[in-house]
């Protein structure tokens, strides 16, 4: 029979092959040329002979790939359900295939490809599991990618379970399972899986999605669908997002509230947004849980507004629900009345020491003495000196003020006794609280208690060790009880209470004590001197400017010596000329030259009016040679100004010569042509035109035109031809020295 069939296969093109085939039946090259011929046949003869190779060379991976795929490709575009014969066949040519080629992935592929176009789920995914069976696992992404498509085209229960496979391949694709979860409804096996993936603090999502933001969106899928949430605990998981995203509080707080009001547990979503308001760190944070706080109030209001107008309509009443809706208007208007205070408290929970917020708090409960009270007494509490963020010794004096404007005195004077202990970040602070304390004493007329209190600021602090006054004002390290003694604007303010209420004798020991500690500044030297000046006690206010003086040096002895020298001589005039004399040459003694002009002009003023003029003349002379460069022009044409005031036009000759010698160029050329026209007014002619000759070394004839011209009125007027060429020569010589040194 089969003989009989091959032989009517046979026809006079084919002999060749065959007797190829007698000669070396083994041989694939041959078959594959067979089967090549027969392309251009009938199928169902290239078939005959595809099989008759395979009986030969069964294992033969090119035999059995070409053969598939012309059985394959002969079933493109064909129905799989009306032709599901001619599928099964080809199906179990792929069954014999893979019984000796079930490592060959390509194999497995064009199956699973071929198996996905037919309505056979079952069979497929059941093929898809040998496939991954077969294969090693080197070679399961290939199968898999393929697998995941008719996954998602299969949806429903097989899609979740082949995914819930490949996750164990694969852990970072649980967010497409996630996905597929929740098109199924299957929401409480989404969110446990989505627990897992936020716990997991390695994991890195392929979506490129943030760990906060997957825990973002198990907190949304958790809160929306909590309704079918039975294995996950929804709150611990919403609290430990709390701690750990400290940037997003508001917003959890909110989920987790929403959370409640979906299971219907109101009440435990109002204790939910009682707690955000009461514990978040952020104004952003407050803002956020508060709008949705007052937002669910309005809404459970408005909710029975409407119930309680339908039961007015239906002529119905309800005690209990109207007592309840009295009772959520006024809750909802004592929220809206608590927000100032809460959000102080969001801003003291974020920075206990801020000064500025503790004052605001007081400021909020002005109209209930005892919560001032209250406020004041915690933030003094609370606030750190060292790390107070504004005038924390502020918060103390307000606070015993508080009390003086109650006309309770014995209390304000106690929150200062206290206030006076704390250890401030400024010496200066503290100060300050003495002063106040000093203040509202005279302010109510007890100066006795005032004065007292500030000689205990003042005292010298006991130390053991340790000198007094080598303890350095500076110096954080020591408490600022031992170092306030120091301070000038605590002296200041015992000074003038002192001079205000005080005793002339006890005025004195202030500003001595002052001087002992060398704390003093110029204007306490000058304000002690006017003070004992103004009491008549001239004499020891000469000797506090003589301590000041020696104490603060140079400069600022200098405007100690314009007041003392001018104080001095207002009192005595020249009845103690000799006294004022040493006066003058001690504050003259190591003066530095910017400072000596006016004393010398002052000390000269003096000979002037009580001496003699030419000991006024000697004094000027010294000047001209002490002050500095920019005074010393100055100095001489004054000098020369007196001396011909004094004895005569004759008696500056000598004066200009010295000026022409000490003076700088810039000096000098004012200075020869004044002295030149001296000469000339004396009918001095030739010791003019000498001083014009001299002058001119330092005018350059195309700088200084006008001295030149000046000289030739000169010569024009007093000269020759002879003086007059003689002139026009030097100017050509000068011209020419000028020229050669640019």
């Amino acid at each position: 029979m089969e003989s009989q069939h091959d032989a009517f296969m046979i026809n006079e093109h084919d002999i060749p092959y065959e007797e190829e085939l007698l000669r070396n039946p083994y041989s694939l090259r041959s078959w594959l040329r067979y089967t090549d011929h027969k392309r251009n046949g009938p199928f169902s003869e290239m078939c005959l002979v595809f099989e008759r190779a395979l009986k030969v060379l069964p294992g033969s991976y090119k035999l059995w790939k070409a053969y598939l795929d012309v059985r394959r490709d002969k079933l493109k575009g064909v129905n799989p359900v009306r032709f599901k014969t001619q599928y099964e066949a080809v199906n179990h040519c792929y069954d014999r295939a893979l019984v000796l080629l079930n490592k060959m992935p390509r194999i497995w592929l064009d199956y699973l490809s071929f198996l996905t176009t037919q309505p056979a789920l079952t069979q497929t995914r059941r093929t898809f599991d040998r496939a991954l069976r077969a294969l090693p696992v080197t070679q399961h992404q290939r199968i898999w990618e393929l697998y995941l498509e008719f996954a998602q085209a299969a949806g429903g229960e097989t899609a979740i379970r082949v995914l819930r496979r490949y996750l164990k391949l694969e852990p970072s694709h649980v967010e497409t399972f996630v996905d597929h979860l929740m098109k199924l409804e299957r929401y409480d096996e989404a969110a446990k899986t989505m627990v897992g993936v936020v716990n997991d603090t390695k994991f890195q999502s392929v979506r490129g999605k943030s760990h906060y933001q997957l825990w973002q969106e198990l907190c949304e899928l958790i809160v929306e669908h909590c309704e079918h949430i039975t294995t996950v605990k929804v709150e611990p998981i919403i609290r430990s997002g709390i701690k750990r995203f400290t940037d997003q509080v508001g917003m959890l707080y909110c989920r987790l509230s929403m959370y409640w009001i979906k299971m219907g547990q109101l009440e435990k979503a109002r204790d939910i947004f009682e707690e955000g308001i009461t514990t978040v760190l952020t104004v952003r944070d407050f803002t956020a849980i508060f709008d949705a706080y007052a937002e669910f109030e309005e809404e459970m209001i408005t909710t029975k507004m409407e119930l309680a107008a339908e039961r007015e309509a239906a002529g119905e009443k309800d005690e209990d629900e109207d007592l309840e809706l009295d009772l959520r208007l006024l809750r909802f208007e004592r929220l809206m009345d608590r927000r100032p205070f809460l959000v102080n408290d969001v801003l003291l929970r974020q920075n206990p020491n801020n000064v500025l917020e503790w004052e605001k708090r007081v400021a909020l409960w002005k109209n209930n003495k005892e919560k001032v009270v209250e406020t004041y007494t915690q933030a003094v509490q609370t606030v750190n000196p060292k790390k107070a963020h504004g005038k924390f010794h502020e918060l103390w004096v307000h606070f015993a003020k508080f009390y003086e404007d109650g006309e309770d005195l014995d209390s304000a004077r106690a929150i200062f006794e206290k206030a006076v202990k704390v250890n401030y970040k400024s010496v200066n602070d503290l100060a300050d609280v003495w002063c106040e304390y000093a203040e509202m004493e005279t302010r109510h007329d007890d100066f006795d208690r005032a004065l007292d209190v500030m000689g205990r600021a003042t005292a010298t602090p006991r130390v053991p060790g340790v000198n007094p006054k080598q303890i350095n004002f500076h110096d954080e390290s020591i408490p600022v009880q031992q170092r306030v003694f120091k301070s000038l604007r605590l002296w200041s303010f015992y000074i003038d209470l002192e001079e205000s209420v005080g005793t002339i004798e006890s005025a004195k020991a202030v500003y001595d004590k002052v001087m002992d500690l060398r704390i003093a500044n110029p204007q306490i030297i000058v304000n002690y001197a006017t003070f004992l000046h103004e009491h008549q006690y001239f004499e020891e206010s000469f000797k506090v400017y003589e301590r000041g003086i020696e104490l603060f040096g140079w400069p600022i002895a200098f405007e100690l010596w314009n007041i003392y020298l001018e104080r001095f001589l207002k009192r005595y005039g020249g009845s103690k000329l000799e006294r004022a004399r040493d006066l003058f040459e001690q504050a003259l003694d190591k003066c530095p030259p910017k400072y000596a002009k006016p004393l010398y002009l002052m000390y000269g003023k003096l000979e002037e009016d009580y001496g003699l003029a030419r000991h006024a003349m000697r004094i000027y002379n010294r000047a001209t040679k002490a002050v500095s460069d920019e005074d010393r022009m100055e100095m001489f044409q004054f000098y020369i100004a007196k001396a011909t005031a004094s004895f005569g036009v004759m008696a500056a000759r000598e004066i200009y010569e010295d000026a022409v010698e000490s003076l700088p160029d810039k000096d000098v050329r004012i200075m020869c042509i004044k002295y030149a026209e001296l000469e000339r007014k004396l009918g001095e002619i030739d010791r003019a035109r000498a001083i014009y000759g001299y002058a001119s070394q330092f005018f350059d004839p195309r700088v200084h035109p006008d001295f030149w011209q000046t000289w030739k009125q000169f010569e024009v007027q007093h000269g020759n031809e002879d003086t007059f060429k003689e002139m026009l020569r030097i100017q050509r010589s000068v011209q020419a020295q000028f020229a050669s040194t640019i």
